[in-house]
């Protein structure tokens, strides 16, 4: 079977056994485990170059399932999307109650901090671009959720094309990196944002950076509501809350997210530094003045509890 990335040195990659392909995948992206095949019988390739300085890695196989677990999630401890292209076969991803369907051509944003099973038809081959989280989330203005299918757009044909010509190319001159880096990000934006985000204008950009700015150095404060964010800003929430709307988002959505990515550091670093800070200070700490309701976005944000994210048995440390 001829494969798309076979190019060139490409076709010298060798095949690799079920263990082997499992440690490289794990040294490039995390944990991933190969189902419904016999592990005597696998067999598949990994591809690992750079696209405009950003990691991107080719994967093959022939088995029928390949699960990424909660346990997997908590233990590899990255933060990175992944747009993730179809190249060869059909598959299923699932991830966030999301379903999405790959043909040849077609892109799925991955969070690697979620869970996520691919289910293939047959042989598939797929290209994976390195999206580190937080510098997408601030170049796009919102937190976009992993699972989401890209639309078989313009846009969404470009950046495949772009993408794949060069993952086999590898050419680009390091002064273009940061541009064509900004050009990817765009097109992702393009691709995986609401049709409304297109209305905005630079003047509106502005605002929400300076919004954004605002939540960033405030997030802390347990008081800080959307109508505050307005009040500094000097803005109506009507406003606010139309600018957050066209990006995709709500100005709630991105203060919980910034509260809960700065509970889980310090949850980690509890763990790393074997304290016994309590969890719900923890909590306090990072905006939250309730402790169930804390609980509950955490859960909902990354799968487990607090506690269970911090390595501990339920209810330990609270």
């Amino acid at each position: 079977m001829t494969t798309t990335l076979q190019c060139g040195d490409f076709a010298a990659v060798a095949e690799l056994g079920y263990e082997e392909w499992r440690a490289v995948v794990r040294s490039l992206v995390g944990r991933y485990n190969p189902e419904g095949v016999d592990p005597k019988d696998f067999a598949g390739r990994v591809w690992d170059r750079s696209i405009f300085g950003l990691s991107a890695d080719g994967f093959d196989h022939n088995c029928q399932r390949i699960e990424r677990t909660r346990r997997d999630v908590r233990l590899d401890d990255v933060e990175f999307y992944h747009a993730v292209f179809q190249v060869v076969g059909r598959s299923t991803v699932l991830q966030n109650g999301q379903e999405t369907t790959l043909d040849v051509g077609d892109v799925v944003l991955v969070d690697s901090t979620r869970p996520v099973t691919y289910v293939n038809d047959a042989y598939s081959q797929w290209l994976s671009l390195q999206l580190p989280r937080r510098s997408l989330i601030a170049h796009l203005g919102m937190e976009p959720q992993g699972g989401s299918g890209g639309r078989r757009t313009r846009a969404g044909r470009l950046l495949f094309q772009l993408a794949l010509d060069e993952f086999k190319d590898e050419s680009a001159a390091a002064p273009e990196s940061v541009f064509m880096q900004l050009a990817l990000y765009d097109l992702i934006g393009e691709v995986f944002t609401p049709s409304t985000s297109n209305t905005v204008s630079p003047y509106t950009d502005k605002q929400f950076e300076r919004l954004c700015t605002i939540v960033r150095d405030r997030f802390a404060d347990p008081e800080l509501r959307p109508r505050e964010v307005a009040a500094e800003a000097g803005i109506s929430l009507r406003y606010l809350q139309k600018l957050f709307t066209q990006r995709g988002s709500t100005c709630r959505g991105f203060i919980d997210s910034l509260r809960l990515e700065h509970a889980a550091r310090l949850l980690q670093r509890r763990t790393l530094a074997s304290t016994n800070q309590p969890i719900s200070e923890i909590a306090y700490t990072s905006g939250f003045n309730d402790y169930n309701h804390f609980s509950r976005k955490f859960r909902r944000r990354f799968g487990y509890a607090p506690s269970a994210y911090a390595g501990e048995a339920k209810g330990i440390g609270q």
